[in-house]
């Protein structure tokens, strides 16, 4: 046999490898994820990257484990299939676990696998995108698969805020492996499929002799409305899948770099419906993202976590082609008041921001903190401290618009120039001051009204003195605590200078190991 024909025949035998391969646990498996509604792992990676973009790495890594009959069973690739494509272009590291593959357990080499690809996404300065389908820890391999969760959650912290990560949840994810995604920046749930969790039902009920089911315990809409640990909950892998895409068309692939500009309509303008929409009643509620729609690009708003903490908007969004992030007070909801979860959710969007060079809009319609024993006793001040250290800490260019109200601490709170915010407008209707005027007046006034002849006229009275003097946007101007006061219409305009001035800002912070944030 010639030298060609040798190579021919090798080249056949590899061919046949792959295609095997390329099987993972087999067509009876693979149906099987199929009925379930599922999709297989390289199914998802394929839907997921540009059209034949895919370079697959370490396709023939075997485990070594000899304990338990593991010596005789083969386990494709290890059952997580990791590579490269592109998304928009853009390069990403990508790892899929394959259900179909002994359950998509990890093991040593999984591990390794995974770790491998973080590696190199830290070193090419591009995004990783796991997408979790697996049954746990490999149980036969004993401490080997501690040792692989424990790699994985290092690079995990190691690339936090200098690579994006985002975790696709796909199927079950119990146990060690829940704290990898739960490191990331997002987490995207697939309803009805996809669960997370320390421990299962069966452990709840054993131990605390509570009954409840997978998805009531650790469910897309459990940790998307309740816990607040994923962002995003998609009906189908399909869905998911292009979830992540839309997130990587408003970041960059790493904090070296800034997101990508997009075309947007040069003619677009405010329109004279945003006069409508905020009533000057300070105690009628109306929605924020009527406003939002009407300021940013059309169709760029793009809400993150929408369904946890819905007193608070955290969004990405476009201006004049050009990503950015928000954050707003919520009127429709408890008033737009800040509490815990709200703080929690606005607190890492601005942090996820300003690691990555997307400026920070905020648009403030806020009473203060909710007050009350539960929010007392969870925490509130711990909490609330997490949102005033991430505006302090943030060196991006930021934008405040106060819309109307803007009361003591959440004033202070939400953006305000005296936390490092580079420009903050009002409206002319805003009320800017320690409390409202009803409260104000109360206090101040107490003694007049309690000896007045007409209490209730010399309370009403007095309620206007004080809205007069200080419930309004003019008294923060002349001290120079706002730039200015804005006809509505303008904030669009406004927040495009804003950021076209500030976009060579440049923040020398102290040298330090790091701040300590009130976790």
């Amino acid at each position: 046999m010639s030298e060609a024909e040798n190579m021919i025949s090798l080249t056949a035998e590899l061919k046949a490898k792959k295609e095997k391969l390329s099987l993972g646990g087999g067509q009876a498996a693979i149906d099987k994820q199929h009925a379930q509604g599922k999709l297989t792992a390289r199914e998802r990676i394929n839907l997921l990257v540009d059209e034949g973009t895919f370079e697959e790495v370490d396709k023939f890594v075997r485990h070594r484990c000899v304990y338990f009959g593991q010596d005789k069973k083969e386990i494709p690739y290890d059952s997580v299939v990791t590579g490269f494509g592109k998304i928009h272009g853009k390069k990403v590291a990508v790892f899929s676990q394959d259900f179909t593959v002994l359950g998509g357990s990890l093991g040593e080499m999984h591990a390794k696998k995974i770790m491998k690809i973080q590696d190199l996404a830290m070193r090419y300065s591009m995004p990783v995108i796991g997408i979790n389908d697996s049954g746990g820890a490999r149980i036969q391999e004993g401490v080997d698969a501690l040792y692989g969760y424990g790699g994985i959650f290092l690079r995990n912290t190691a690339a936090s805020g200098v690579i994006p990560q985002i975790s696709v949840i796909a199927g079950p994810c119990a146990g060690g492996a829940v704290y990898s995604p739960a490191i990331t920046d997002f987490i995207i749930m697939v309803d009805e499929l996809s669960q997370m969790f320390i421990t299962g039902p069966l452990v709840v009920k054993a131990v605390t002799n509570e009954d409840i089911d997978k998805n009531s315990l650790g469910g897309a809409m459990v940790h998307n409305s309740v816990s607040g640990v994923a962002h995003f909950a998609a009906k189908s892998d399909e869905e998911a899948l292009n979830i992540v895409r839309k997130i990587l068309s408003y970041v960059p692939s790493s904090n070296q770099s800034k997101p990508d500009d997009m075309p947007y309509d040069v003619n677009f303008k405010v329109s004279e419906k945003i006069y409508k929409i905020v009533p000057l009643n300070p105690k009628k509620a109306y929605d924020m993202r009527d406003i939002l729609n009407l300021v940013f690009d059309k169709d760029s708003l793009f809400e993150v976590q929408p369904l946890f903490a819905q007193n608070m908007i955290t969004a990405f969004a476009r201006i004049s082609g050009k990503a950015v992030g928000i954050i707003a007070n919520q009127p429709n909801i408890l008033a737009g008041v800040l509490d815990i979860d709200a703080s929690d959710k606005s607190s890492r969007f601005i942090r996820f921001c300003d690691a990555f060079n997307i400026p920070i809009i905020t648009f403030v319609d806020t009473p203060g903190f909710l007050p009350g024993v539960g929010q007392e006793h969870g925490g509130v001040i711990r909490h609330g401290a997490k949102l005033l250290y991430a505006y302090s800490e943030a060196t991006v260019p930021m934008v405040s618009i106060i819309l109307r109200k803007s009361y003591g601490g959440a004033y202070i709170a939400m953006a305000s120039q005296h936390l490092g915010a580079d420009f903050v407008y009002a409206w002319p209707n805003a009320e800017i001051a320690v409390m409202g005027a009803d409260g104000a007046a109360n206090i101040i006034f107490a003694k007049d009204i309690s000896t007045s002849a007409t209490p209730e006229e010399t309370r009403q009275a007095r309620i206007k003195e004080y809205k007069d003097m200080f419930n309004n946007p003019y008294c923060a101007a002349s001290r120079g605590y706002i730039e200015g006061v804005i006809d509505p219409k303008e904030t669009r305009d406004i927040i495009i200078t804003a950021l076209d001035i500030s976009s060579t800002k440049c923040v020398r912070k102290p040298a330090r190991k790091h701040g300590n944030i009130p976790l």
